[in-house]
């Protein structure tokens, strides 16, 4: 009488280990690492909820999955996604990420073999790109460049922020407590909805150190306000010989007519500011980084500064940096600056191929940047259903769901990628045409 014990149908695992495909995996990840997994697939052929002719292959797609992060392709239509790594890197950006992984000139003159300024060439980049700031320095996040300038220039002294810029970011980050973390004490200035100049110079005492100005990225106060601008505020600080300190937060380096409330380096160091901070990987659409710009002297002071190693960026964001500020456009640019008559073109091609309706789709920025601002294109409307199914996949496809329907919003899926998302679609169409249960027949 044939045996039912599902415990017989399970490949020994000296057998599995010695399969060609985990063999070359084991030299990657080491032998360890393969031998749990392999473990770990058995018991689910045990339970029955793996075929054992499976094992081999889920195990190597296991060990892949767990060695990297997953690619997703974004159909939100929110352009800098937080939860999906925020800007997209510019193929240059990656070349030049790849082509620094292994040994190479970050701080090395190669014709004098002697050591040279770390990053030139990506502080070369910003020189370029933002001519009116005479010194540049490169660190690991926004954060990191505001923590690290304030630490500079205030540890232990107060420094003047409007009550209207105490902001609160992503996953509870606070401003307030980032700045008190770097023992420097705020000193609050107006109110809420209306700061003004005279708030600023009321609270200037002996104990000030600083005056900050934070653009508040991800919300707006619209109504009875009013606000201390930046030439207004420059002015202060000269009289007082105050340092003026502005976070224009998403790092774009100069106006652009299709974000015009959005603040720039070149016109925030023009009217006037000491130094400029922001993020790398916002509206620049690099790397994760934080940048500081301005005055070249307190820079130089800033980068002098002991802590400056412990938020120092490494040779990958220095390279994807300099790459993304010398190509003539990025992924986040195009996004951001797509025509409605190109998306709804893209939408209708993706459309006819799924045989799926188009609807008209709302944008947005994203990442904290440009907000209340929208972005008017187009999407593919699918049953709600797919949403779950198409994150899943692999790649995994995020879309948004809106009005009960899955609704892929082409703003950020580049054409070249069309081909991946219809196939996902057609898998997921597939899945659910399946009868329940057929699957493990």
């Amino acid at each position: 009488m044939p045996t039912t014990d599902p415990r017989r149908r399970v490949p020994r695992t000296d057998a599995v280990l010695a399969d060609p495909l985990l063999a070359d995996l084991q030299s990657t990840v080491g032998r360890d690492r393969v031998r749990e997994a392999v473990r770990e697939g058995q018991e689910q052929v045990r339970r029955g909820d793996l075929p054992p002719e499976l094992l081999v292959t889920s195990v190597a797609d296991e060990l892949r999955r767990r060695s990297r992060h997953t690619e997703v392709l974004n159909a939100t239509g929110v352009v800098l996604h937080t939860n999906l790594g925020r800007a997209q890197l510019a193929p240059a950006a990656v070349e030049a990420l790849v082509a620094s992984a292994g040994c190479t000139d970050v701080e090395l003159d190669l014709a004098t073999g002697v050591r040279a300024r770390r990053g030139r060439r990506t502080l070369d980049a910003l020189a370029r790109a933002v001519p009116a700031a005479g010194g540049a320095l490169v660190v690991n996040n926004g954060a990191a460049a505001l923590s690290l300038v304030l630490t500079s220039l205030a540890q232990g002294r107060e420094v003047l922020v409007s009550r209207g810029e105490m902001v609160e970011i992503g996953d509870g980050f606070r401003l307030p407590d980032l700045i008190e973390s770097t023992g420097v004490r705020l000193r609050e200035v107006g109110t809420t909805n209306r700061t003004r100049l005279a708030d600023y110079a009321d609270a200037v005492t002996e104990r000030t150190a600083a005056i900050l100005k934070v653009h508040p990225s991800n919300f707006r106060v619209e109504g009875f306000t009013s606000e201390a601008t930046v030439a207004e505020l420059a002015g202060l600080s000269r009289e007082r010989e105050l340092p003026l300190v502005v976070d224009i937060g998403s790092g774009l380096p100069r106006p652009d007519p299709v974000l015009p409330g959005e603040p720039d380096a070149a016109t925030t160091l023009a009217a006037g500011a000491t130094l400029v901070t922001c993020s790398g990987d916002k509206l620049l659409g690099g790397p994760q980084a934080g940048i500081v710009l301005g005055a070249a002297d307190v820079v130089e002071r800033v980068r002098r500064h002991p802590l400056q190693r412990a938020f120092r960026a490494d040779k990958l964001t220095l390279a994807a940096l300099a790459a993304t500020l010398g190509s003539a456009t990025n992924p986040t640019h195009e996004a951001v600056h797509a025509s409605s008559d190109v998306l709804r073109d893209r939408a209708e091609g993706l459309g006819r191929r799924l045989g799926a309706e188009v609807v008209p789709s709302v944008g947005r920025v994203g990442g904290g940047s440009a907000p209340g601002l929208d972005l008017p294109g187009w999407a593919v409307a699918l049953p709600e259903l797919y949403a779950e199914r198409l994150r899943l996949g692999s790649p995994a496809v995020v879309a948004r769901v809106e009005g009960g329907r899955t609704l892929l919003d082409v703003r950020c899926l580049p054409q070249a990628r069309l081909d991946d998302v219809v196939e996902a679609v057609l898998a997921v169409r597939e899945q659910l045409a399946e009868p329940e249960g057929a699957s493990g027949a």
